[in-house]
């Protein structure tokens, strides 16, 4: 698993230096150093994002499974095949069967209102533990590298909004390769 891992880090590593070297080589030939400067702060921008967002989400994932409690999950062995062909990632395991001539308007509404309490408290369950991956220090100073670069470069007119753009698509076009590649 390390190995597939390193492996896929390099081949990013790998997409990603090659299109910035053709950015790079197109800027110095077909344009200006101004040009140059807009690709590369756009670059390593966005690239220092998307690095922070996969470490903190990463951390995330992480501190959740040290957090897993296995005690709460059903055995495998209690359950049998129709269990697992029926309901195989187990989530109806809590639902306890009502008889029809027992649900009445009010009993459904309580139901009802059980459930989104359910869902209400998760959701925010959620927010609280997803919060270090969208609120993340590195991922921060990521975002006001990208703005103070862009103010940078507007307010001593050298902003070139196309090579910006370029740059910034560096990233998401080196993801779409990578993956890509090692479909291959």
């Amino acid at each position: 698993m390390t190995m597939k891992i390193n492996q896929s880090l390099k081949n990013f590593a790998l997409v990603f230096i090659t299109l910035d070297l053709c950015l790079i080589i197109y800027a110095l030939v077909f344009n200006s150093s101004i040009w140059l400067l807009n690709t590369q702060v756009a670059f390593i921008s966005s690239l220092f994002i998307t690095i922070a967002s996969f470490l903190s989400y990463k951390k995330n994932i992480q501190g959740r499974l040290s957090n897993l409690d296995l005690s709460k999950q059903v055995n495998a062995e209690q359950r049998d095949k129709v269990d697992e062909i029926d309901d195989p990632y187990d989530l109806y395991t809590e639902y306890e069967q009502i008889p029809e001539d027992e649900l009445t308007p009010e009993k459904i509404k309580e139901i009802i209102n059980e459930e989104k309490a359910k869902v209400k408290k998760n959701s925010v369950k959620n927010t609280i533990f997803s919060a270090t991956g969208f609120l993340s220090i590195y991922r921060v100073l990521g975002y006001a590298t990208l703005i103070l670069g862009f103010f940078a470069l507007n307010n001593n007119k050298l902003f070139l909004p196309l090579a910006f753009i370029m740059g910034l698509a560096i990233v998401p076009i080196g993801v779409l390769l990578s993956k890509l590649l090692d479909k291959k």
